[in-house]
């Protein structure tokens, strides 16, 4: 692909506004593209597949180029990274900028820290190691570099998978059935998808293999009571609905009005009858009080680093800190304690945070059960076998992209004694 003037200078501005990480990467992009209207979607996509590159990779590049500006990191990523000919870019240089590059091409890496080569940050490093070894860190990092594949779920209230996936390739879309997932599909490639007729009639939704297991693990019966505690703009909500075959009741919570708008058109997609968003103040709103006891099934997806996304937001490293961490910690507990007083004797809570934090996880749910005797913990693995999904990580379920390809997930599951 040729590289042209205006698209290095685009991308070198992109960059520059996400470097500040004020906001998420893909909002900034967002905007960005909002405003300069002349970008066309071959433009747009350098602009993307760029700054990202460059968020991916920003521990070597700022290794091989410390203190540069981001145009400067952008030219170490393309040729240095992305395989672009420092011959093809030359045209496109200022005076100083091609011997620059040239120095920076012929860098010897030598042996780099762990930091460097799993492309996270010192702090980052440090809580790792207090639960994997150096090899599982760069491992779980190297993975962490690379594209999340592109999952769909499909709306069993519409279609099962065979017939989808006959769709999809009929209309030129490769897929496979997801490796745990009854209802997942990993698509090919990145096709766009919000014109598709499947898409706009309900039929699929995108959505991350892992977070689809989370609903196996909350396991819902037709006529049940259910709450999806911290519901965003509502995947697992649907899907939780569609296991429900529309029946018995869901109510999405959430405390962003606009995480809940971005629900309302998926819900009028999906068919479903039986799904009630609800926002609230906080986990201690009267819409939540008012359900103590009573409720046979809660999911909580808490708020949390978002660690386990790094294919997706690689900004979020820089973004998050050992700070947030502690305040996310203490948001989490509350939340898990105000959800927990929703169950009747015998109702069933999962627990789940797309962070690969101990502390964000397993610290949580053990502090809880030690202080709440009337829970204990079911196995994760027995779960999903239940439910006919070949998948034991022991009495926790931890996904890994290394080792399952999903976003990193943990989760627990807990039942209240009768």
């Amino acid at each position: 692909m040729t590289i042209h003037r205006h698209q290095i200078e685009a991308a070198a501005e992109a960059l520059t506004r996400v470097l500040k990480f004020e906001r998420p990467a893909d909002v900034v992009l967002h905007h960005f593209f909002r405003e300069q209207r002349a970008l066309g979607s071959h433009d747009r996509g350098f602009v993307a597949e760029s700054v990202f590159g460059v968020l991916r990779h920003k521990q070597l590049l700022d290794h091989l180029a410390p203190g540069v500006p981001p145009r400067r990191l952008l030219l170490a990523h393309l040729t240095r990274i992305a395989g672009v000919s420092a011959r093809e870019l030359a045209p496109l240089l200022g005076r100083d900028e091609s011997g620059w590059i040239a120095g920076i091409k012929a860098q010897p890496l030598g042996s780099l820290p762990l930091a460097i080569r799993a492309e996270l940050p010192g702090w980052l490093i440090e809580k790792l190691r207090l639960q994997l070894t150096d090899s599982e860190i760069l491992d779980l990092g190297r993975a962490l570099q690379q594209p999340a594949p592109f999952d769909l779920r499909v709306n069993t209230l519409r279609a099962n998978r065979e017939t989808v996936l006959r769709d999809l390739a009929a209309g030129g879309i490769v897929g496979e059935p997801t490796p745990y997932s009854p209802v997942g599909i990993r698509v090919t490639g990145k096709p766009a998808l919000n014109r598709h007729p499947l898409f706009l009639d309900g039929t699929v939704e995108v959505q991350d293999e892992g977070s689809q297991l989370l609903a196996y693990l909350v396991a819902p019966r037709r006529h049940d009571l259910v709450v999806d505690f911290c519901a965003g703009a509502g995947g697992k909500s649907l899907q939780l609905g569609a296991m429900m075959h529309s029946r018995g009741r869901i109510y999405a919570f959430d405390v962003s009005e606009k995480r809940l708008a971005r629900l309302k058109p998926r819900l009028k997609r999906s068919g479903l009858s039986n799904l009630h968003p609800q926002l609230i103040r906080n986990e201690n709103d009267a819409k939540v009080k008012r359900l103590a006891g009573k409720i046979d099934r809660v999911l909580v997806d808490a708020p949390c680093s978002g660690l386990g996304t790094l294919r997706r937001n690689p900004d979020l490293k820089w973004r998050q800190s050992p700070q947030s961490i502690a305040e996310l910690k203490l948001k989490q507990a509350a939340i898990l304690d105000s959800a927990a007083r929703l169950l009747k004797p015998g109702g069933r809570l999962i627990y789940a945070t797309c962070s690969i934090l101990h502390e964000e996880n397993e610290d949580i749910v053990e502090s809880f059960l030690a202080a709440r005797s009337a829970f204990a913990p079911l196995h994760c693995g027995k779960l999903l076998n239940q439910q006919h999904i070949a998948l034991d990580t022991g009495l926790y379920l931890r996904l890994r992209p290394h080792r399952h390809q999903t976003d990193g997930f943990f989760a627990a599951a807990l039942e209240r004694q009768s």
